[in-house]
């Protein structure tokens, strides 16, 4: 699903217009984005749980010349399902 298709899902459950439901999802991914940014993290019960992780830096090899090359650490996001999500899709 794109972000258009979920916009349109978002306006038809909601109730809401297709501008409406766009300026609310934009707004809830911002506010994501931007808790995230600051190390903080996100938890929607019964959805799951928003955060970062940082992957220290490691000594990585090319494939193909088999030349070893290090790795800088960097900070990723991870998301973790709640339980209720996950029995929702294993249904």
């Amino acid at each position: 699903m794109k972000k258009a298709e979920l916009i349109n899902v978002i306006a038809e459950k909601g109730g809401y217009t297709k501008k409406e439901a766009e300026k609310a999802l934009n707004a809830v991914i911002d506010s994501l984005t931007d808790v995230m940014v600051s190390g903080d993290k996100i938890t929607l019960v019964g959805f799951g749980t928003f955060k970062t992780k940082v992957n220290p830096e490691r000594m990585g090899r090319n494939p193909r010349t088999k030349e070893e090359k290090l790795i800088p650490e960097k900070t990723v996001p991870v998301f973790k399902a709640g339980q209720a999500l996950k029995d929702a899709v294993n249904k």
